[in-house]
């Protein structure tokens, strides 16, 4: 608190963007207690809200014409200036934007404030650089200080409205050019935000909520925006440079125009403003005053007695219309008020009733009631009379049937938006009079009643301006692809629908957003580019759960003809492809991962190759032994000679292509390899752990990986015996005519044959076995032929049947063994069609 203990009134002046405001309530909240008036009631209550966040609801009181919030154990007070309550005693008190002291119409409050409103210990007045001479003149012990503007303004010229940058507000003076300019922007950029002062500040808010979370990137405002409504705007664009200021048409003043130009920037973020092209231009004396922030000093400040005395009706009016004896201060022109106060004066039966200074008070009180609907002066008046008529008879109070009646009236949320705006100013009238204590029998009742109704009817007319303004397709697909997708209103329900702020533009299915099918062709790529950068968080956030998910959240997809995949949650994230080996598969991400970050990437590749490492381990683990074994160097090169093959092959292979290793191995070496889980059969080497399902998928899966190639229909779970196609041997079936028999079960046959052989005399073989897995007579006697059995047909007293003949076998197992000959092309075949 000592930077002003110089003084107990200080002047903080200088340019928009300066942190004046915030400097004021910074000092309030170090203080016992506080008020700040401001210059708008939106104003007043967006830092109302903000203190409330510091000090608690409990603490903080809002004081408007229509709104009083005033808690009991209240001790910071923000309002507009003119329903500052001056006989409250505070240790802090601010008066904010004091440069209005020289608007004709407001200004004689706050020059009151300036000379009247005092703090205890410290007193703040906020305002332009232009006020300096005046508080020299009229507080000349203040102590002045000066604030450079935080960000550079620059001039940018005339643009097309077509042509403005995003985030920009233009700026025009009439609600007609406002609701002109936002119908344009709807029609060529998607949509605009509108704010007006009219506006209720639940529609104010819900309006500028459009524009800050970046769902319109255009803002149409009056400029009720200059009063330091904090919004993140880059650029200001004027619609026009002149103004009805309710006496005649007349050219903005370079203090208006800094003003509102000074909306541009935020913080340390520069701004640029400029003019519409085709309009009003700036001058290049005014381009050169604004950028820095040179404006003429006031000479003048407008006055009126702030506190008159009531004593009698003439000697108020005397009061108010006595003219300043001071050469820095103007009479003030006649304002409402007091053109009501002197037509009513006028009526015998005011007179009559205001004969004593109480009556007086409440008439002037009465008069008070500020021209919302902005009617004029001589229709305003007579609805005051009518108020003052019911305060000065009978019990002194508005009666509750014409106040229900009113409000039910106005409580209607059909009609266009002018009509619904008409509503609400009308309903500010009758929140006013229910605001003041002494008019009403049930005030706090009657100003529920009334707050509940500017609610309704400002989100009616929020729904209202959004539904005229707001093309909520195009201002998908217009808005900056750049924006910041953390201020996206961006939704993906269960179903993988994308919806910014209800809009639907297409679906997410895992990384990769897909378009509605409905949208127009010329729409699409503007729609894929929304989205890509919108759904930057939901795909971040899918990324982490992908990463984070355990091993059941993944499956191994294996369509015949396609590559194998990988499933998260039922979705294909990647592929497998040729990686370092069988065992070793590359995770080839889907296209939409793969354009995700680095990081994100990075941990999705590393989370998928873990799940393909763990259910190696687990379902293909005997050969993951035998190509451990077949690479260490430990290992007997005989057995080597076997296992180095049989795992390039994927734990199984034809016996005559390892017959010359198999040739190499002793009795404790075929120990060893039964250790493996090895089975060394009559016609095939093969692990039976890989011939259960799930393994027999795997290693289907990781060959195509392999070969970079598409997956080979996977046998039914469990099946023994499959029609002949020869896709199927690499699944472990080996071909016997028309039918396919799994490498097992031929071994079973196999060895059941050689046990009921006896030597070379002829037998028969138990047929039970083949039939009940199914095998034919064909496949059967194709199965025996291929083990090296002849067969004998029935003679005079000979049943038919076999005879071994080993050593046919034996030369045709050496000619399969001499890779390239005629042989091994005929047993490449023989292997499919037995």
């Amino acid at each position: 608190m000592t930077a002003f203990a110089s003084s107990p009134v200080a002047a903080v002046l200088g340019p928009t963007n300066t942190g004046k405001t915030h400097l004021a309530v910074e000092r309030m909240c170090g203080h016992s207690s506080g008020m700040i008036g401001f210059p708008l009631r939106l104003l007043a209550r967006e830092v109302y809200d903000r203190v409330v966040a510091i000090k608690g609801v409990a603490s903080v009181a809002l004081i408007t014409g229509e709104e009083k919030i005033v808690p009991p154990t209240a001790r910071y007070v923000l309002c507009t200036a003119e329903s500052m309550p001056l006989d409250r005693d505070v240790a802090f008190v601010a008066i904010d934007e004091a440069q209005l002291g020289a608007d004709p119409e407001r200004g004689h409050v706050f020059t009151d404030r300036l000379l009247r409103a005092r703090g205890r210990e410290e007193t703040l007045i906020l305002g332009a650089d232009t006020l300096r001479p005046m508080l020299r003149a009229l507080l000349p012990g203040t102590e002045v200080i000066a604030r450079p503007r935080f960000s550079t303004l620059a001039y940018a010229g005339e643009k097309k409205l077509s042509r403005l940058p995003k985030r920009s507000a233009i700026v025009a003076f009439s609600a007609e050019e406002v609701y002109a300019v936002a119908e344009m922007l709807r029609r060529l950029r998607g949509g605009a935000a509108v704010v007006m002062g009219a506006l209720s500040p639940r529609t104010r808010n819900a309006q500028v909520a459009l524009f800050q979370a970046g769902e319109v990137d255009y803002l149409v405002a009056t400029d009720a925006i200059g009063m330091g409504l904090n919004m993140d705007v880059a650029h200001v664009a004027f619609a026009s440079l002149t103004k009805f200021d309710g006496r005649r048409q007349r050219r903005l003043t370079l203090a208006e125009m800094a003003q509102i130009a000074g909306r541009a920037g935020r913080h340390q973020r520069d701004g640029t403003f400029g003019t519409l092209a085709g309009r009003d231009t700036f001058r290049p004396e005014e381009v050169a005053a604004i950028e820095e922030h040179r404006f003429p000093p006031l000479d003048h400040l407008y006055w009126r007695d702030g506190a008159p005395p009531t004593d009698t009706l003439d000697g108020l009016i005397a009061a108010l219309e006595r003219r300043p004896d001071q050469p820095a201060l103007r009479a003030a022109p006649e304002a409402t008020d007091l053109a009501v106060l002197k037509r009513l004066a006028g009526e015998d039966w005011v007179r009559a009733r205001a004969a004593d200074p109480a009556m007086v008070t409440r008439l002037w009180a009465a008069c008070g009631l500020p021209d919302f609907q902005k009617t004029g002066a001589d229709q305003h008046s007579r609805f005051v009379a009518r108020v003052f008529r019911a305060l000065s008879e009978g019990n002194g109070h508005v009666p509750h049937t014409w106040f229900a009646d009113a409000i039910a009236r106005l409580d209607n949320v059909q009609g266009d938006v002018e009509t619904i705006a008409g509503r609400i100013a009308a309903a500010r009238s009758w929140a006013y009079i229910a605001n003041r204590a002494d008019w009403l029998a049930e005030p706090a009742h009657w100003a529920e009643r009334a707050r509940a109704l500017e609610e309704r009817l400002s989100d009616a007319l929020h729904t209202g301006l959004t539904q005229r303004f707001v093309d909520r397709r195009t201002t998908v697909l217009m808005r900056e692809l750049g924006a910041d997708a953390a201020l996206l209103p961006v939704t993906v329900d269960a179903a993988g629908e994308v919806r910014v702020d209800d809009e639907p533009i297409g679906t997410l299915t895992g990384f990769a957003f897909r378009p509605l099918p409905d949208a127009r062709a010329a729409d699409h790529r503007k729609l894929i580019a929304a989205a890509e950068r919108r759904l930057a968080g939901e795909r971040a956030a899918r990324a982490r759960a992908l990463a984070a998910d355990g091993d059941d959240g993944f499956a191994l997809l294996t369509e015949a003809g396609a590559p194998p995949a990988i499933a998260w949650r039922g979705l294909p994230v990647a592929t497998l492809g040729k990686g370092k080996g069988l065992l070793r598969p590359a995770v080839r991400l889907d296209r939409a991962i793969a354009a995700l970050p680095d990081a994100q990437r990075a941990a999705i590749a590393a989370r998928l190759t873990m799940w393909v490492d763990a259910q190696v381990a687990r379902l293909l683990q005997p050969l993951a032994r035998i190509a451990a074994a077949g690479r260490d160097p430990q290992t007997p090169p005989p057995l080597r000679a076997l296992l180095v093959p049989l795992g390039e092959a994927g734990g199984l292979i034809a016996r005559p292509v390892v017959e010359p290793a198999l040739a190499g191995l002793d009795k404790v070496l075929r120990y060893q390899a039964r250790r493996l889980g090895i089975t060394i059969g009559a016609l095939d080497i093969f692990v039976a752990a890989l011939l259960k399902p799930e393994a027999m998928r795997w290693r289907l899966a990781l060959g195509a990986a392999l070969a970079d190639g598409g997956m080979p229909p996977v046998p039914p779970a469990g099946a023994a015996l499959l029609p002949f196609d020869p896709v199927h041997a690499a699944a472990g079936y080996r071909p016997l005519g028309d039918q396919m028999l799994r490498v097992d079960l031929v071994e079973r046959i196999a060895r059941a044959a050689h046990q009921a052989r006896d030597g070379r005399r002829r037998f028969a073989p138990d047929p039970s076995l083949a039939t009940s897995m199914g095998l034919s007579a064909a496949s059967l006697a194709r199965l025996m032929e291929s083990l090296g059995f002849r067969a004998q047909p029935a003679g005079a007293e000979q049943a038919a049947g076999w005879t071994w003949a080993p050593r046919r076998r034996a030369r045709a197992s050496a000619a399969i063994a001499r890779p390239g000959n005629a042989f091994a092309a005929l047993a490449a075949l023989g292997r499919h069609d037995g």
